[in-house]
């Protein structure tokens, strides 16, 4: 095992509920791919295995994530992410060690991505480009009332802008409506995207 220090950090910077479970996951990735090489992406340990991404850690306030990020891990992990709460990450929201898979079949997922990443098999499906979502007319007025907003708003990419607006349309009472459109001119000013809370530990 070669541990980077910028993961030991985080670790030990995560919640008391999340260092275990982290642990358990780094321990289980180098012991199925002595190969991997650790890494720091977008601020998440993330494990490498000839120089790609293998999988990636993280943790939050109540809960912490593992995921894969070959394509195909996906049909291997259905019917687990079936019985799981949804969250970032190949296994669900996990909140204690106990929502871990058992050591034996975290073993054989990540082997199985290993033979994946060897095979040469494509890691991701194309993903076909998603037409623009009109800014909705009450979205519009608002951003006008804030230049700091209204700036983050148009420098971000598509899909940024599509997640605000799916947000603030899909609120199904006017009072929703408006509380959304309030926050998200409080985050936009602040420069954050829509899932900004995934990013940080």
């Amino acid at each position: 095992m070669k541990p980077d220090p910028r993961i030991d950090a985080y670790i030990a910077r995560a919640r008391p509920f999340a260092q275990p479970i982290l642990q358990r996951l780094r321990r289980l990735v180098h012991e199925a791919c002595p190969d991997v090489e650790e890494d720091i992406k977008w601020g998440m340990p993330s494990f490498l295995y000839r120089g790609k991404i293998l999988a990636g850690m993280a943790a939050f306030k109540a809960h912490a994530t593992f995921g894969f990020w070959h394509q195909e891990m996906r049909k291997l992990l259905a019917k687990d992410l079936d019985t799981r709460e949804q969250a970032m990450g190949s296994l669900g929201r996990i909140t204690a060690e106990k929502d871990l898979p058992a050591d034996r079949t975290l073993l054989r997922y990540i082997r199985a991505a290993v033979k994946l990443e060897d095979a040469g098999a494509p890691r991701q499906v194309p993903v076909k480009a998603r037409p623009t979502l009109p800014v909705p007319d009450d979205l519009a007025a608002a951003l006008k009332t804030n230049r700091k907003a209204a700036a983050t708003f148009d420098a971000f990419p598509p899909s940024h802008r599509r997640e605000y607006v799916e947000w603030i349309t899909e609120a199904k009472r006017p009072e929703t409506r408006a509380r959304r459109i309030d926050t998200t001119l409080e985050w936009l000013a602040a420069g954050k995207p829509r899932h900004w809370k995934y990013q940080k530990c």
